[in-house]
Order: structure tokens, then C-alpha cells, then sequence
């Protein structure tokens, strides 16, 4: 088996397939965003949050493209925290890779949170940390295996959620076609897209409101760019994933919000439910419903799995270039890092605390996404500021590329020009603006520990130099 090296003399596997790489990167542009948080979007942006994620995926696909581009400019970065550190400079790839562990220790912890939150389907009295727990364990136990086992886990994740979601298009297009009547007197057709108050019910203001939700819903989107140090043949199963991304926002996305507004009607959508499930109980097909409200656990499951995934990883990659404990990069005899697996779950299991202060799942869950989609957004902007650096610094690796990204120069400051824009709508929201407002703490916070780390290793470089001589 190929194996890459690692700085520091540890090595991970290249496990992880090109089918293996594909489904994960369908279950990072599947969120549970979409599951849990797209009714919410609904209530607030109407039938125009479909113009919502088609515009978040639009600049995303550029994100992916840049990323992809740098990736496989030298094989020898095993994720964007390496080429980040490279072209922005040491202290991008520490913010970088820190901020980006965090993000998905929220992540998992959001996503642990809506499970618990789906089961009261069938438990209504079910307290939300009993199931939470449970995934977290079952989750720490899948990864501390191997790699390929979360591959695989992955791979049946997201193979079930585009199952149901085409199951769902299919469904609603059926509906639509026969025009069904549902038990509350709803007649499924396109014209509900349309509809007086539909497009723009509570104005532009609320149609910016649904771009907090809507981001995080493409949360994971760049997983991929974690996994190129355990990918086989990352020349060819890269390039497919990423270019898949438009195609799969077209499916997942729109199609499935068109059938749900379309059957349901956006106003009988509940904003603490997920309008999947909703669906199939305004069709009068609570079977269904219960089988989807299935998926959507097990779309939770993937998300959280991802998150456990990538912070280990995520641990092992800093540990590796000196920004972080040494600890970190001890691989178990699966080359799995288990000291930072086990240390992200603890600090998961921290934060499930936050169902004990605030049990309201949907209010958690808002709290807990904000965070989460500010840091992706932070993640993302230096995937693009690097990939600017990279094509001043370096022409010639750029011409030589045969996965260039299109418009290169352009889209990025587009992009990033698109998320100053999506920080300013969170600013303008009161339940996302103080979750925004507490962000500046996380980035001292890593500025003080990032000074602390240069001193310290200036300090044992100064050291040496004085024994040595």
C-alpha cells in the first residue's frame, strides 16, 4: 500500500479509494444544513432560498477549483493548511489548521445536536444528550479502526442520501404531475414557486437572512482537500470530485427544494422541522415520513463522522509542522492518530454541555452554525488569498497545470468580495451577529498562542545553536 510521508517520520495510509473519495465528496455537498436548516431558510427567504444556494454554490465551485489547483501543483501538500503556510506565510497555515479543527468540533457538535432532535420524531420525551452521546461514541470507536473503515462508513452515509434524495425528486415530481391533494388541502404544483408573498415574503431582508443557514448547509463542501494525503492516484479522483460540484448543487439543492415548496407549499413549512420529513406527513404518507426522518439521522451521522475525521487529521497535520503537541502525531498501528482523535471527541463532549444551558435544539443549533459558517468562511478566503499568491509567485506551475482553475484571477476577488458580503448579512441578524460578535476571542486567542509558539521555538533554536557550538 502507497503511503505519504509526513514530516517528523510518521505516515498515513493513502486508503481511502476513488470511490471512497467521491461519496465523501457528495456527503460534504449534502450538510445536514439542508436537512435541518432548510425549513428555517424557507420561512425566511420564501421560494427564493433556491437562488440562495445556487449562488453559494456558484462561488464555491471556484473554491473548490483553486483549492484543487494548488493541491495538485505539489503533490507534497497533504491539505490547504500546507500550501496556505507556503504562500501566505507560517502563521496562516497555524490559524488556518487550528480554526479549521475547531469549526469541525462545532460541526460534530451541531450535527450530534439535530440527532437527538430527529428521534423525538418517534420519542417525543427523549432528552437530547442520550442519543448525542451514543453517535459520539459509536463515531470514536469507527474511526479509531482505520482509515478505509471511515471511508467506507462514509461511502454508505452519503450512497443513502442521494438514495432518498432522488427518491424525494422523484416523489414530488409524481405528486406535482397528478396534482395531489394532501390531507390539509395543499395541491402540489409548480405555481407554489411563484405564488403571491412566495418569492420575497418578508423582502430582501429575508432573503439575505437565509444565507446564514444556506452557508453552512455547504459546510464540508472542501473535506476532499483534508483527504489528499490518504488518496490513491489524487491526479485523477480530485479533479472528478471537485468538477462534480455544480451537477450536485443542481440535484441535491434545487431540485430538492422545487419538489418540497412545491408539494408543501413554503407556507405550511415549520422552521424547527425538517421540511423532508414534513413533506411525506403533508402527503398523508407517514411511513415515508419515518424512513425519511431515518436518512436525515443518518445524514447527521455523516456530517459528525466527517468532523471526527477531519479534526484528527487536522491534529496530525499541525502536530507534524511544529504547531502543535508532539503528542498528536503518534499513530496507532492502523495509522490512525489516536491521541488527536480522542482529544477532538473530548472536546466534543465538552461542548454537548451546551444542550444542558440552552435545550432548545433549534436555538443550539443556530448558535452552534453561525460559529460554525464563520470559520468556513475564513477557511475558504485563505484557500483563495493563497491561491492569489500562488499565481503572482509562481506563473509557470499555474501554466504547466492541467487543472486550472477557470477565471482564475477574477473569481477570487469575486469570492472573497461574496464573503465580506455574506459577514456583513450575519451582522444584521440578531441571532447571528452574537455568535459573530465572540469570533474575535477565538482569533486573539490563537494570535497569543501563536506568538507563545514562535518564542518557544526561537528559544530551543537559540539553545541548540549554544550546545552545538
Amino acid at each position: 500500500m502507497k503511503t505519504v510521508e509526513i514530516e517528523g517520520g510518521d505516515e498515513l495510509r493513502r486508503g481511502l479509494s476513488n470511490r471512497h473519495i467521491q461519496l465523501i465528496s457528495i456527503g460534504g455537498a449534502i450538510g445536514t444544513g439542508l436537512f435541518m436548516g432548510s425549513g428555517k431558510t424557507i420561512g425566511v427567504s420564501g421560494t427564493s432560498i433556491i437562488l440562495t444556494y445556487t449562488v453559494i454554490g456558484f462561488f464555491l465551485f471556484f473554491v473548490m477549483r483553486a483549492m484543487g489547483e494548488l493541491l495538485l501543483s505539489n503533490l507534497k501538500y497533504n491539505s490547504f493548511t500546507d500550501f496556505c503556510s507556503d504562500y501566505i506565510g507560517p502563521w496562516a497555515g497555524y490559524f488556518i489548521g487550528w480554526s479549521y479543527w475547531l469549526t469541525w468540533v462545532v460541526v460534530a457538535i451541531a450535527d450530534c445536536t439535530v440527532i437527538g432532535g430527529y428521534l423525538r420524531f418517534w420519542y417525543p420525551e427523549l432528552p437530547t444528550w442520550i442519543p448525542a452521546l451514543g453517535v459520539l461514541a459509536v463515531l470514536l470507536s469507527i474511526n479509531l479502526v482505520a482509515v478505509r473503515l471511515f471511508g467506507e462508513m462514509e461511502f454508505w452515509f452519503a450512497l443513502i442520501k442521494v438514495v432518498a434524495i432522488g427518491a424525494l425528486i422523484v416523489t414530488g415530481f409524481i405528486m406535482v404531475s397528478i396534482s395531489f391533494v394532501s390531507p390539509v388541502g395543499v395541491t402540489a404544483s409548480l405555481s407554489h414557486l411563484l405564488e403571491e408573498g412566495a418569492v420575497f415574503p418578508h423582502g430582501i431582508t429575508g432573503f439575505f437572512a437565509g444565507f446564514q443557514i444556506a452557508v453552512f448547509s455547504f459546510a464540508g463542501i472542501e473535506l476532499i482537500g483534508t483527504t489528499a494525503a490518504e488518496t490513491k492516484n489524487p491526479k485523477v479522483t480530485l479533479p472528478r470530485a471537485i468538477n462534480s460540484v455544480p451537477a450536485r448543487v443542481l440535484f441535491f439543492y434545487v431540485l430538492s427544494l422545487t419538489c418540497i415548496i412545491s408539494v408543501s407549499s413554503w407556507g405550511e413549512i415549520a422552521a424547527d422541522k425538517s421540511p423532508f420529513v414534513q413533506l411525506f406527513i403533508l402527503a398523508g404518507l407517514p411511513a415515508a415520513a419515518g424512513i425519511i426522518n431515518l436518512v436525515v439521522i443518518t445524514s447527521a451521522m455523516s456530517a459528525a463522522n466527517s468532523g471526527v475525521f477531519a479534526t484528527s487529521r487536522m491534529l496530525f497535520s499541525l502536530s507534524a509542522n511544529g504547531r502543535g503537541a508532539k503528542l498528536f502525531q503518534k499513530l496507532s498501528k492502523s495509522s490512525v492518530p489516536v491521541f488527536g482523535l480522542i482529544f477532538s471527541c473530548l472536546c466534543m463532549l465538552i461542548g454537548l454541555g451546551l444542550l444542558f444551558i440552552i435545550p432548545e435544539v433549534m436555538t443550539a443549533f443556530t448558535i452552534l452554525t453561525t460559529i460554525s459558517a464563520i470559520l468556513f468562511i475564513f477557511v475558504w478566503s485563505m484557500i483563495v488569498v493563497a491561491y492569489l499568491i500562488y499565481r503572482k509567485r509562481n506563473p509557470e506551475l499555474h501554466k504547466s497545470s492541467d487543472f486550472k482553475m477557470p477565471c482564475g484571477i477574477v473569481m477570487s476577488w469575486l469570492c472573497l468580495l461574496f464573503f465580506v458580503f455574506i459577514l456583513i448579512l450575519l451582522a444584521l441578524e440578531p441571532d447571528t451577529a452574537q455568535a459573530l460578535s465572540i469570533m474575535p476571542i477565538w482569533f486573539l486567542l490563537l494570535a497569543g498562542l501563536y506568538s507563545r509558539n514562535r518564542r518557544k521555538s526561537a528559544s530551543l533554536s537559540v539553545g541548540s545553536e549554544a550546545i552545538n557550538g
